[in-house]
């Protein structure tokens, strides 16, 4: 532990360093790949405004990124090997999540992204660094898990304890990852790992108690950045949106352009539902949703769609193909929304149920356990 300490805290100069540049170029190597395989490259600055969707062919294996960026990115690299798309690469294939700086840096492998090797990063050393403090990251936790769950045997394997076994293991690993991450962020205040770590904490959290001082002490190039106030609002957003808090107003522009605000809801019973045309869960739930609103709109049930989306055609065609008929609003500033951020969403599907008099009644109720609060309410 303490040699990983010394290995961060030598790191520290050199990501300061690699930030005054304006530029990146990502350079990868991934076997013999020729058209048409494809990689997906999407980033989004984490402390200014900024961020990009792109994709490049693989020719001989190569392929090239370039861009600027002031501060530190956070991106998802999918590869897909057969050229069957992003989405496929995304959820089924090759994909990777990391963090890099305005620098020059390569990824190399024989086979696979998921394999591939970082050379020239200091900004990806110092997060390979940060995982070893905090116990891994959130996808290597995850692996551990399928491959103890794939090393029982078949009995074990449809034994309900044994996977009981298996999912406490991994929900204390993520837990003892929290609570790392926040020693992390205290100790850190000058990291923008410690930025990031905070974040993360703040998904899994609904006592901000111990975080908020946390917080209150990171450099204050953190807290004033884009992400650091989308945290301060997350923070915020938890006493906000606790059940029985007044549902926080907004207006936004609905699909034909005109506003829409929550207060003109009020005296329904509202499913505030935070969604995008690319989150496949979120479609998923769709049909159930449907359902319930053929049921109850009559009874003064009401849904209200907020779009994570960036693109107007690719959110009025699912609007469209999923035939949601409820009210549906967007600033299309995809994880930049308004709404979003104001009611600290992190992810999407992310829904709150507000109640005729405005205020909250729950949150993050879906499938069975929506359909039962439904029930509840309108019989």
């Amino acid at each position: 532990m303490k040699k990983t300490f010394l290995l961060f805290a030598a790191l520290l100069p050199m990501l300061a360093n690699a930030q005054s540049k304006k530029t990146f170029t990502i350079t990868g190597k991934i076997g013999k790949l020729n058209p048409p395989a494809r990689v997906y490259f999407d980033w989004t600055d984490l402390l200014n405004n900024g961020g990009k969707e792109d994709s490049a062919d693989v020719v001989n294996g190569t392929f090239t990124f370039t861009g600027e960026l002031e501060g530190v990115a956070t991106c998802r690299m999918a590869l897909a090997h057969n050229g069957d798309g992003k989405m496929k690469a995304v959820y089924t294939g090759d994909a990777i999540y990391f963090n890099f700086g305005p620098e020059k840096f390569t990824i190399t492998s024989k086979d696979s992204l998921a394999n591939a090797v970082f050379k020239g990063s200091k900004v990806h050393a110092e997060e390979d660094a940060y995982n070893k403090v905090i116990g891994g990251t959130v996808m290597t936790i995850t692996k551990w898990a399928n491959a103890e769950f794939s090393a029982g045997t078949p009995e074990q394997r449809a034994d309900s304890n044994f996977m009981k076994e298996v999912d406490g293991r991994f929900r204390k690993r993520h837990a003892d990852r929290n609570a790392a991450q926040l020693v992390f962020a205290k100790e850190h205040p000058n990291s923008v790992f410690a930025l990031i770590a905070l974040s993360e904490v703040t998904n899994t959290r609904r006592d901000m108690d111990d975080i908020i001082p946390v917080y209150n002490a990171l450099n204050e190039k953190y807290r004033t950045s884009k992400k650091g106030k989308e945290l301060d609002q997350r923070i915020k957003s938890v006493k906000l949106t606790a059940p029985g808090a007044e549902a926080p107003d907004f207006t936004m522009k609905g699909v034909d352009g005109k506003p829409v605000s929550l207060k003109d809801l009020r005296g329904k019973t509202v499913l505030l539902e935070f969604w995008a045309s690319w989150c496949s869960p979120c479609r998923a739930e769709n049909p159930n949703l449907k359902k319930q609103y053929e049921m109850y709109k009559e009874k003064g049930f009401e849904i209200l769609g907020v779009s994570l989306d960036s693109d107007q055609k690719k959110w009025e065609d699912a609007i469209a193909k999923d035939g949601i008929p409820w009210i549906h609003v967007s600033d299309l500033k995809g994880w930049g929304n308004e709404a979003g951020i104001l009611y600290g969403v992190s992810g999407v599907p992310a829904g709150f149920l507000i109640g005729p008099d405005g205020k909250v009644i729950g949150k993050d109720l879906r499938g069975e356990s929506l359909n039962a609060k439904l029930e509840e309410l309108f019989k």
